[in-house]
This record gives C-alpha cells, sequence and structure tokens, in this order.
C-alpha cells in the first residue's frame, strides 16, 4: 500500500544533482513521483520520470522558462524543494591577513545571498503563482541548522538560512488562504558528500585555525548530537518526501530540524 500516495505528483527539486538534492530526487522517484532537477549541470541519471531542465535560480527569465516546461512536459505542479545553495567560508575581519583571501569580501556576499536568499524567493515566487492558481500545493524551503545557531565562518551563509526560515514563516501565511503550504527543513551534521571540496574545507579550516587534517578528524565528533551518529542523506529526503504528500496537509509555516537532537544546549 502507497500510505503517502504520492505516486504521479509532479514536484520541481532545485540543485537535485549533487548532495542532498540528488538524494531527495532518488527518493522521489523511487515513490513514483514525476520529478523536475533544475540545476546547472546535469549528472547524467536517467529515469522515465525524471526531467532534467538547465537552471539559473538567480535568472528569473531562466526559472519562468523552466518552469513552462515543466508545465508543457508534466501538465502540472504539486510542489517545489528549494535546495539549491552555496556555501564560502570566510571571516567577517582577519586579524592576521586584513583584506586577504579569506575575509569576507562584496564579491562573496552578493554570490552566496543572490544564490541562497534570492533564488529562492525567484523560484517560491514562480512556482507559486501555479500553486496558488491551483489552490494547491507545498513550497519547501532547505534551511540549516546554522541558520538558527551561526556558525564561525559562515556568518553569510548562515544568515541566508536564517532569511529562509523568514521566508518560510512569511509565505506560509501569505498562501495559508491558497491553501499552499510552506514548510522549512534544517539538516544538521549530514554524512559526506561529494560538496566537501578541498577549496571549502581550507577556507573553513582556515576560518576556526585549524588545518584542514584538523578539521576532517572533526566530522566524525558527534559528541553534541544525542543519537551520537551523523545523519544520513536519505533521513532528509524520507522527510521532505513526507512534506510533499497530503499526509502533512495541516504542517506549515515551520522549519523542522533533521540534527539528531542536536542543540547548543
Amino acid at each position: 500500500m502507497d500510505w503517502l500516495e504520492v505516486e504521479g505528483k509532479v514536484v520541481i527539486v532545485t540543485g537535485g544533482a549533487s548532495g542532498i538534492g540528488q538524494s531527495i530526487v532518488e527518493e522521489l522517484l523511487a515513490a513514483g513521483v514525476k520529478v523536475a532537477n533544475f540545476d546547472l549541470k546535469d549528472n547524467g541519471k536517467e529515469h522515465e520520470n525524471l526531467m532534467f531542465v538547465a537552471t539559473d535560480v538567480t535568472s528569473k527569465d531562466s526559472v519562468e522558462a523552466s518552469v513552462q516546461s515543466v508545465l508543457d512536459t508534466f501538465g502540472t505542479i504539486d510542489a517545489v524543494v528549494n535546495n539549491a545553495g552555496i556555501n564560502i567560508p570566510r571571516l567577517l575581519v582577519d586579524a592576521n591577513d586584513e583584506k586577504g583571501p579569506f575575509e569576507l569580501s562584496e564579491d562573496v556576499f552578493d554570490k552566496v545571498t543572490t544564490i541562497n536568499q534570492k533564488g529562492v524567493y525567484i523560484v517560491a515566487q514562480t512556482v507559486g503563482r501555479v500553486l496558488v492558481g491551483k489552490k494547491d500545493g507545498v513550497i519547501i524551503n532547505m534551511g540549516s541548522e546554522s541558520g538558527l545557531e551561526g556558525s564561525e565562518g559562515q556568518s553569510v551563509y548562515a544568515a541566508t538560512k536564517a532569511a529562509v526560515y523568514s521566508y518560510t514563516r512569511s509565505w506560509a501565511k501569505e498562501l495559508g488562504k491558497h491553501n499552499v503550504r510552506v514548510v522549512g527543513v534544517a539538516p544538521g551534521i549530514m554524512e559526506e558528500t561529494g560538496l566537501r571540496t578541498l577549496a571549502y574545507e581550507e577556507a573553513l579550516a582556515y576560518t576556526r585555525g585549524k588545518s584542514v587534517e584538523e578539521l576532517r578528524a572533526g566530522y566524525s565528533n558527534t559528541s553534541t548530537i544525542p543519537l551520537g551518529r551523523s545523519g544520513k542523506l536519505t533521513e532528509v529526503a524520507d522527510l521532505v518526501l513526507y512534506l510533499v504528500s497530503d499526509r502533512s496537509s495541516y504542517i506549515t509555516g515551520v522549519t523542522i530540524n533533521v540534527a539528531g537532537g542536536k542543540t547548543r544546549g
């Protein structure tokens, strides 16, 4: 029995070619959902219910064209997962190297906020028009535990995720009258993906006064997590699948942590 009854639903996933996004795409496809992956590059995955649409989420023209292609192919849209994002670790002030490569610059600030914050608004608005028109659907915004707690060396990334929390609460209030839900998902420490590049690790290690080796050793430290382990990408995808379904029809305006109980307390 398909308890979630999601087979045949149409869902857009931004940034679905790698990391958490890829796991979400695979989970949705396995449940019989028709999926449109909006990303800059295709990962080559093929499935009868999957369409890849090259999309720049920071461009309204690109997003509008991509959404129209989904409507032309699948006929409707039931949900969107705003997952596309970027993280470039930087210090607000580098006491050892003023205006150095690891001190926050306007270019880095603009790039991270444009993708993580503006991109979410453009996609949500474009898809939201479709959902409001049919008076049904859900917008799922991918946040991060850092959006609530802050993160050393990742202030701009954390700030954009805090903005996503506010988007979620505000849009839920605006769109609820049209029977459209808006829900946030906030992963905590997750298992390793291909997104941990050397450049990212070098930058994050520097901002925290560590070597790359020390940073990597910390990945396995789960002492702050009550469940005692890192999260699995599939555990985030499982939640997204549930939120896409009508079984979650009274959940809106909140962000759900997938963090094993981790808090600062």
